[in-house]
């Protein structure tokens, strides 16, 4: 049968190639996410909290579904059916501690059982999950980052529309990242019709009343999409500093022109040169209720006699250039965002029910956030900052052999592994870590 299997190389007919190499697999990297999740108590959170409201008797639990589907997607195996492809995978056995994996059929009878309740589950997750990693290095301060984006929907799926800002159809969801680690704190999906700052306060209230019971301050950052007077009074009552960026209007202009006409007269001789200014004052938009503070900065870019403006409503007591500057950061928010898409598959919105989307993304969304604590906690230094798809290639990605004894299970990674350094110190980081579990 070997010899049936077995093909030479036309290029070298000295080397043949067959798949009766053993018990392989290609993901033994997957060990390491396994042992990271054991010991900050995961699977054990997920299983005290998950469930659906399914009645029958399964040999697939709800909690070992999502378990396998959050290893599934972190290894970058996105699909369902992508589970019948590794019902023979060692390491795909040995991470769940069961016979056999759920199957493309159960899965997705899985998904369809999710609802609301289901919703606010994850919700509890999540909320447990950040009590955990908070006890492991607690922060200062929590600089929240509100954006949207679009999910590109296909056919008459429920809750999706046009939407004008995208000049597409899907939907539009809500999406807040903790902006210093990159965890994404909470996500919302919405009708694609949506404007982007629509119920934006009722949003990030629970995440506001969150961190205010933790004692962390927290710091709002937000486009022009989201210059809603609800939005600003919201953080204002719940005690968040705030900078969101105001859409250019006349107004806005008129009480910046002294500044602007001080811009024109320095840059009278020399038109060609980079120059800016800062400035605020008090601006009471007809929708506000009071008078806010802006600040604005004006800029003559490189070769071009045409000024810039910049207007940011705040509520912050640093100097104009400060808020500006710390504004500008919000950029790391796309890379986010492109992350949890392409690197996760976030936008994968299958089904034609609206909720069982909503709890698709969530899933997507639960193994971002496994990911990116693992990537901060307990990987190497040198290898923090790499994205997703660098890691899997480095530490996922590893061959290794499965060999079966009467107690135990030896893997035997690749031998020529270049990152076996890495492999070992992530292990060791993991087993440092002091975790304050109930």
């Amino acid at each position: 049968m070997d010899i049936l299997n077995t093909l030479s190389l036309k290029s070298n007919r000295q080397i043949k190639i067959n798949f009766n190499g053993g018990d392989l697999s290609s993901d033994a990297g997957l060990l390491l996410i396994k042992e990271f999740a054991a010991k900050i108590g995961f699977a054990k959170l997920v299983k005290k909290i998950f469930k659906t409201d399914d009645k029958s008797i399964r040999f697939h639990k709800d909690n070992e579904n999502l378990m396998q589907m959050l290893y599934q997607i972190i290894s970058a195996y996105f699909e369902d059916d992508c589970a019948d492809g590794l019902t023979s995978d060692p390491v795909f056995h040995a991470i769940p501690e069961k016979k056999s994996l759920a199957s493309q059929p159960t899965l997705s009878r899985f998904f369809n059982r999710m609802n609301e309740d289901t919703l606010i589950q994850f919700d509890g997750i999540d909320k447990s999950l950040r009590d955990i990693i908070y006890s492991i290095k607690r922060p200062e301060h929590m600089l929240l980052v509100l954006d949207s984006t679009l999910f590109g929907t296909y056919g008459k799926q429920e809750g999706e529309g046009f939407n004008f800002h995208y000049q597409a159809h899907g939907y539009h969801p809500l999406l807040c990242y903790d902006g210093l680690a990159g965890g994404l704190l909470k996500a919302q999906l919405r009708d694609g019709t949506l404007h982007c700052s629509n119920d934006a306060d009722k949003f990030m209230e629970s995440l506001f009343l969150e961190y205010m019971e933790r004692g962390i301050k927290t710091y709002l950052r937000g486009d022009s999409g989201f210059s809603s007077p609800k939005l600003y009074k919201t953080c204002e009552m719940n005690g968040c500093s705030y900078a969101i960026r105001l859409k250019q209007n006349s107004s806005l202009i008129a009480l910046a022109s002294d500044e602007d006409e001080d811009l024109y007269k320095a840059s009278k001789k020399d038109q060609i040169s980079y120059r800016a200014t800062y400035g605020e004052f008090l601006y009471q938009a007809g929708t506000w209720e009071y008078p806010r503070r802006v600040v604005f900065k004006i800029e003559e870019p490189y070769g071009q006699l045409i000024h810039m403006h910049t207007f940011i409503v705040t509520n912050m007591d640093m100097e104009p250039y400060q808020i500006i500057q710390s504004y500008c950061g919000r950029g790391r928010m796309e890379n986010f965002i492109k992350e949890s898409k392409s690197g996760f598959d976030f936008a994968a919105v299958s089904s034609h029910s609206k909720v069982v989307n909503a709890n698709r993304m969530r899933i997507h969304m639960l193994a971002y956030n496994l990911f990116n604590w693992f990537r901060r906690l307990v990987l190497p230094a040198n290898m923090r900052k790499q994205q997703v798809n660098t890691i899997r290639l480095k530490l996922i990605k590893i061959a290794a052999r499965a060999v079966r004894s009467a107690r135990y299970i030896t893997f035997k990674l690749c031998g020529s592994c270049p990152y076996k350094k890495e492999f070992y110190g992530t292990l060791e980081n993991i087993r440092r870590l002091t975790i304050q579990l109930e």
